[in-house]
C-alpha cells in the first residue's frame, strides 16, 4: 500500500497558516491528479488545494474552519485504493476545540520588531506571533513560556502546545512553572491584537433602539486588523496635489475604440496612472521600500498593487509584477486580467504577493480625494480621486484666460519614519506633472 501526504501549501513568505473553508472530498472518495480537494483561505486570498496523486482519500486530519500551519499534513491519499478510510476528520484535542475562547485571528502583517525581540531574548527559542499573542492574553510570562514543552520543529511551542498548557493550567493539571517574569514583559511591539481578547463569559452588550447586528465575515475581520496594525506600525502623513489631466482624458477618449479593436482590451485610466507612478518611482526609489528594524530595504523590482473592490464589498490588492518593464498595452492587459480574476474569485496566492507600492482609485466611487492607509510592509500608497470638469485659470503667452479643464486630486499617504514631507511632496508633484504633461499625440 502506498500513501501520499497532502500538506498545507506555502502561499507566500508572510503566510504562516491558512483556514480550511470547505472539503470537496471525503474519506473513501476517489480523487484524480490535480483535482481540487479543498478550499483554503488566508488573509490575502482564497485558494484551492489540488491533489498531488491519483487514488482514494484515506484520511482527513482537520475539519472545516480549522486554522492549520503551513507544511502540516492535512489529508492522506491511498494510491493503491486498498487502504482503510477514516469515517470522519480526526478530532482535535480538547484544548484545540476550545481555541474559540481565545479568538485569535490570522496576522496579515507582523512588524519586523519580532525578529529584534527574538534576537535579544536570553533564549534562542523562537516563538511565533500567534503563540506570543495567546501567551500575552492568558497572562503567561516569558519565564513560564520558556518551560512549556514544544512539539513543533526544533522543539518550538506550537499553538496546540500553548492551548493545551492553558487548558491544563485552568484545570489544575499543568506542571508548576516559575512565573517570575510578568506577562507584561512580553514586548507589546510584537502583540498585534488591538483590544482585550474576547471572553465568552462576559455579559452581552445591550443596544438601544432599532438596530441590526451584522457579523463580520472572515475577510472583513482580517481587513480591519490589517488596517489597525498599519496605523499602529507607521506614522501616517498625507500630502495632496491638484492635477490637470485634460490631455490624458482627451487622448483616451480618442483612442479607446481603436485600442479595444486592436488589442481586445478596454483601456481604463488605471494603467495610465500606473505608468506615471513607475516612471517617478525610479526617480524617487525610497517610495518603493520597506523598513526592517533600523534598515531601509529599497525594492528594485517595482511591483504595483492596485486596490480592487470585490462583489462582497471587501477589498483585495492584486499586484502587477515588474510594472516598469511593461508598456501601456502590457499594463492594460495585467490590470484588466487581475481585476477580472478578483471579481470572479480566481486570484492565485501569488497574485497578491510582493507589492512594493499601492494605487487606490477612490474616484471610482465618486470621491474627489482620499487619505488611504498604507499597505504594510510598504511605505506609501497613492489615491486618485474622481475627474471633474472645472473652470480654471490657464496661463498663455498672451496672458491668463479661463477655460474648462478636467481636474483631479491625487493624494499620497507615506510612512514618516522613512519618508519626510519634502520627499513625499516632491514625488507626488512629479507624478502630477507627468500626468499633466501627457503627450496627447502618442501612440499605444
Amino acid at each position: 500500500m502506498s500513501t501520499v501526504d497532502l500538506i498545507m501549501p506555502k502561499l507566500g513568505e508572510s503566510i504562516m497558516e491558512a483556514t480550511i473553508l470547505k472539503w470537496h472530498k471525503q474519506p473513501g472518495d476517489k480523487v484524480a491528479m490535480d483535482e481540487s480537494v479543498l478550499d483554503i483561505a488566508t488573509d490575502k486570498v482564497d485558494s484551492e488545494v489540488p491533489s498531488i496523486a491519483e487514488g482514494i482519500i484515506q484520511e482527513i486530519l482537520f475539519k472545516e474552519n480549522d486554522v492549520v500551519p503551513i507544511g502540516t499534513v492535512i489529508a492522506r491519499i491511498s494510491k493503491s485504493g486498498a487502504a482503510s478510510v477514516s469515517a470522519a476528520p480526526v478530532e482535535t484535542s480538547k484544548a484545540a476545540t476550545n481555541q474559540s475562547n481565545v479568538n485569535i485571528e490570522s496576522i496579515p502583517y507582523q512588524p519586523s520588531a519580532v525578529k529584534e525581540v527574538n534576537a535579544t531574548n536570553s533564549s534562542a527559542r523562537f516563538y511565533s506571533p500567534l503563540v506570543l499573542n495567546i501567551a500575552q492574553s492568558e497572562g503567561i510570562g516569558m519565564a513560564e513560556l520558556e518551560n512549556i514543552p514544544g512539539t513543533g520543529q526544533d522543539g518550538r511551542v506550537s499553538k496546540k502546545d500553548i492551548l493545551a498548557y492553558v487548558s491544563n493550567k485552568k484545570s489544575g493539571t499543568a506542571n508548576s512553572i516559575p512565573t517570575s517574569t510578568p506577562a507584561a514583559s512580553i514586548p507589546p511591539a510584537i502583540i498585534s491584537n488591538d483590544g482585550p481578547v474576547s471572553n465568552e463569559t462576559s455579559a452581552p452588550v445591550q443596544y438601544q433602539g432599532n438596530v441590526e447586528i451584522i457579523e463580520m465575515d472572515r475577510m472583513r475581520k482580517l481587513i480591519a486588523k490589517h488596517m489597525v496594525d498599519s496605523k499602529k506600525t507607521s506614522p501616517h502623513v498625507t500630502s495632496f496635489a491638484e492635477c490637470d489631466v485634460t490631455n490624458l482624458v482627451l487622448w483616451r477618449e480618442k483612442v479607446k475604440k481603436e485600442f479595444e479593436k486592436r488589442e481586445g482590451e478596454k483601456i481604463t485610466f488605471t494603467p495610465l496612472f500606473i505608468e506615471a507612478i513607475v516612471k517617478n518611482l525610479k526617480k524617487y526609489p525610497l517610495l518603493s521600500s520597506s523598513l526592517d528594524g533600523d534598515r531601509i530595504i529599497v525594492k528594485k523590482d517595482l511591483n504595483i498593487g492596485m486596490a480592487t473592490a470585490l462583489p462582497s464589498g471587501n477589498l483585495i490588492v492584486p499586484v502587477i509584477k515588474n510594472a516598469d518593464q511593461l508598456n501601456l498595452v502590457g499594463l492594460t492587459k495585467q490590470v484588466n486580467g487581475l481585476a477580472k480574476a478578483a471579481r470572479n474569485n480566481k486570484l492565485k496566492p501569488d497574485d497578491t504577493m510582493g507589492g512594493t507600492f499601492t494605487l487606490t482609485n477612490v474616484g471610482t466611487f465618486g470621491s474627489i480625494m482620499g487619505t488611504p492607509i498604507i499597505n504594510q510592509p510598504q511605505v506609501a500608497i497613492m489615491a486618485v480621486g474622481a475627474i471633474k470638469k472645472r473652470p480654471m485659470v490657464i496661463e498663455t503667452p498672451q496672458g491668463d484666460t479661463i477655460g474648462i479643464r478636467h481636474m483631479m486630486y491625487i493624494s499620497l499617504s507615506y510612512d514618516h519614519r522613512i519618508i519626510d514631507g519634502a520627499l513625499g511632496s516632491s514625488f507626488l508633484n512629479a507624478v502630477s506633472k507627468e500626468l499633466e504633461n501627457f503627450d496627447s499625440e502618442r501612440t499605444f
